[in-house]
């Protein structure tokens, strides 16, 4: 088959979206068929170039292309809903999440206070609803996205999980008194919760955030303000081998991000066998994260965090017997590339 797999991508931006799209392509391309990966860039603001943005994906037909023709597209992310093709399949990373479930939130970007937000709104919901219907499949990358899809545009959809990169390269060691957090320095992934859990954690242990984002110098005037520069390091981007290294020796993973649609965190975790604290907010991670078993599920109150992570130090064992269920929850999952090309190629 000759298949397109359909995104956009902010310039200079990297995330969990662009290693699913360069997996995705990587698997179907070693399952023997022929792929590419079509994207143009996107602009979150302002409205007006957001409504460009869908107008001219609409306004595409995938159904020739300088004498070649697709057999299937995969649409991945908003608003490539919206091309032209008569053999279409959506694995829905997630839809504009600021008019969907950010909305009235401070994740927002203030569309909600304004005129040509608001008619934004309206716009995307008609136009999603009306464009997911015509495809041939619905997938989605999680439970979460699949709930938002049924709650806001009523459509039904499957939950398609994948492996995070170097899935097979996490290994477990013996655990240091730390716990770690990998993740963009942003507002949604709520590093600043485990920043100000630190001030009453009463056990020795030491909270380390890796990553950059814009939230870094905000993060780290917090740390400074309330005077635990002993207890909270950022320490900056990591290169693979030292990712997994972290997460090999770390007492536990802390993922607490705003209603995440996905999260590979967690995953990277379970797959290191180590307990996870999550959030009772934070989407996916809820799905994956059984309280008392393989982690902690805890309001997203400092306090809260501050008890968990106490737990995990001076209940090592439990910690570790956590960890390991979590590593059995993972392989429980079924979660692979092949069974992903195999759902999405109707095989």
């Amino acid at each position: 088959m000759r298949i397109g797999v359909i995104t956009v991508q902010i310039p200079f931006i990297r995330g969990g979206a662009e290693i699913l799209t360069n997996g995705l392509v990587k698997a179907i391309r070693e399952a023997g068929h022929e792929v590419e990966e079509i994207s143009m860039p996107f602009r979150f603001a302002p409205v007006s170039e957001v409504k460009r943005s869908m107008d001219i994906w609409a306004s595409e037909n995938f159904e020739y292309m300088n004498g070649y023709t697709m057999d299937l597209v995969i649409c991945l992310k908003f608003p490539t809903f919206y091309l032209q093709h008569p053999n279409k399949v959506a694995w829905i990373i997630h839809q504009h999440r600021a008019v969907y479930d950010l909305w009235d939130t401070p994740f927002a970007e203030g569309l909600s206070t304004t005129s040509d937000g608001k008619a934004l709104r309206q716009d995307i919901i008609q136009r999603d609803t009306q464009a997911l219907k015509s495809f041939h499949k619905l997938f989605t990358i999680g439970k979460t996205v699949s709930k938002r899809l049924q709650h806001f545009n009523k459509i039904s959809s499957i939950t398609l999980y994948h492996p995070p990169k170097l899935d097979t390269h996490f290994y477990n060691a013996p655990a240091e008194p730390y716990i770690f957090f990998p993740s963009r320095l942003e507002g949604l992934k709520r590093q600043d919760l485990l920043i100000k859990a630190m001030k009453y954690v009463k056990s020795p242990v030491v909270a380390l955030l890796a990553g950059d984002g814009g939230q870094k110098m905000a993060f780290q005037n917090l740390i400074e303000q309330l005077d635990i520069n002993q207890r909270v390091r950022l320490i900056g981007r990591l290169s693979d081998a030292e990712m997994i290294g972290f997460y090999a020796h770390c007492l536990g993973v802390f993922f607490g991000s705003y209603d995440e649609d996905y999260g590979y965190v967690t995953l990277e975790a379970m797959l290191a066998a180590k307990p996870v604290i999550t959030c009772n907010d934070s989407g996916e991670a809820v799905e994956f994260v059984i309280d008392q078993e393989t982690g902690f599920v805890v309001n997203p109150e400092p306090e809260a965090i501050a008890q968990a992570i106490d737990d995990l130090y001076f209940h090592q064992q439990s910690a570790v017997a956590m960890g390991m269920a979590g590593l059995e929850r993972y392989r429980a999952l079924n979660i692979s590339w092949e069974n992903v090309i195999n759902k999405l190629l109707d095989k």
